[in-house]
């Protein structure tokens, strides 16, 4: 259903409208990562409000990245048959009564106390519905973007996780201390209620693909591809899934950042509320900085698999001293506590600036009217790496406390590397044109 925009269109949706088109779709990924990623970022309010333990919050945590990880690849099918705009706005609309339901049901209010099994059902139905955000958008910035614009465009819509991620660091733990529950949730769905309202006004069909015409279709066809789509399904392509599963595995020390790093820093740390808030706050917005360069620096270059490889490794390396420096230290005092904060900041920056690039080269390889269920098969893989690592931490911690937490991290960013497919430059990048 999606097509690619011609580049003589003309009238109220002409190429300016792309513009718009990103927007949303930066605003679809930001409404939700607020969500998935905010949510970790009041734990320690968690353990207190529902009276659960480092083990019970593994469990929560991994049932909002089981919920995306299970929807995904359907969704992103959905996606290819529907169009983006009617998953777009279903997710969002969906998302947004499941986190209202959630605030009216399972916040904790004076002596009642909702239950482990009702929590972990909420944040797995919030999984399941906002999981359609994530192909249906991307889907539909690879329809108005051409290539040598789509890794800096997906790069920027990959800036929304972390950017809506930053937000949550920001706003949820205060929400949370000061208002409760009720109020984290109801925010969170206001949020995604009105992204939805931005889709519907602005998310469409390139022109040309409303037009239908299957000759201007062919001729868009062998313009912006540069090599055949492929007649095979993206579930049989194997560099599909090289990069899909180098995704899953380097998603490790970013999830253990980004769901397990504020315990680290209250537990072990000493570190208080306003230095967990602002550690947070700043590996989103490094990330976000990142994710935009990387998308345009690899446009110009041509080189995304050799970027995603050298994040591999660069993590890796940030990882093991942080390993190295927690083993080390005894009983930490405060100013320590701002040597692991800007640790985390370095490592979780690494961890997380290769989402754009790595998307758009799902998509590249898929061609764009396989470009969700690629983008599913991506999401897939991570979102059960969200799943498992919050659970695979707290065993962890019980075995060797926490440098073999980061030590595990830097493992799986190193073994990440030779699961990429080897850096080659894409057939089809180009450097932008000036």
């Amino acid at each position: 259903m999606s097509g690619y925009l011609s580049p003589d269109v003309s009238g109220a949706r002409g190429r300016g409208h792309r513009w718009k088109v990103l927007g949303v779709g930066f605003a679809a990924n930001a409404s939700f990562s607020a969500a998935f990623s905010g949510i970790p970022t009041t734990a320690v309010f968690i353990r207190s409000g529902y009276h659960v333990d480092n083990h019970a919050l593994g469990l929560l945590f991994g049932m909002l990245g089981l919920g995306i990880a299970v929807s995904e690849l359907p969704w992103g099918v959905l996606t290819d048959r529907w169009g983006d705009r009617r998953v777009l706005l279903l997710g969002l609309g969906l998302t947004a009564a499941a986190l209202a339901a959630m605030a009216a049901f399972v916040s904790p209010k004076g002596a009642y106390v909702p239950g482990i099994p009702m929590l972990a059902a909420g944040l797995l139905l919030v999984g399941l519905l906002g999981g359609s955000v994530n192909g249906s958008s991307g889907r539909a910035v690879m329809a108005w973007f051409r290539e040598g614009e789509r890794g800096l465009a997906m790069s920027i819509r990959q800036t929304a996780v972390p950017a809506g991620g930053g937000i949550g660091a920001l706003v949820l733990p205060a929400l949370a201390a000061w208002h409760g529950f009720a109020c984290v949730y109801g925010v969170l769905a206001v949020l995604c209620t009105v992204t939805a309202g931005f889709a519907w006004h602005w998310l469409h069909e390139p022109p040309a693909a409303e037009g239908g015409a299957r000759a201007a279709h062919a001729t868009r066809v062998a313009r912006d591809e540069a090599r055949p789509a492929p007649q095979a399904s993206p579930l049989r392509d194997v560099r599909i899934w090289r990069t899909a599963l180098g995704m899953g595995v380097l998603c490790v020390p970013q999830l253990t950042v980004l769901t397990f790093a504020t315990v680290f820093l209250h537990d072990f740390g000493r570190a208080g509320l306003l230095t967990i808030s602002v550690t947070m706050a700043a590996v989103q917005t490094g990330a976000a900085i990142m994710r935009v360069w990387s998308g345009h620096w690899t446009d110009r270059h041509g080189n995304r698999r050799a970027y995603m490889r050298a994040c591999s490794l660069v993590t890796a390396l940030l990882f093991a001293p942080l390993a190295v420096v927690t083993a080390g230290v005894g009983a930490s005092h405060a100013a320590m506590a701002i040597v692991f904060a800007a640790m985390i900041v370095l490592g979780g920056v690494s961890a997380s600036a290769w989402h754009g690039v790595a998307y758009t080269e799902l998509a590249t390889l898929a061609g764009t009217n396989r470009a969700g269920t690629a983008l599913a098969i991506g999401n897939t893989c991570v979102f059960m790496t969200m799943f498992l690592t919050p659970l695979a931490i707290p065993l962890v911690l019980s075995i060797g406390s926490w440098p073999l937490v980061w030590a595990m991290g830097s493992l799986c960013a190193l073994v990440a590397l030779p699961v990429f497919p080897r850096a080659a430059v894409s057939r089809c990048a180009r450097p932008a044109q000036a």
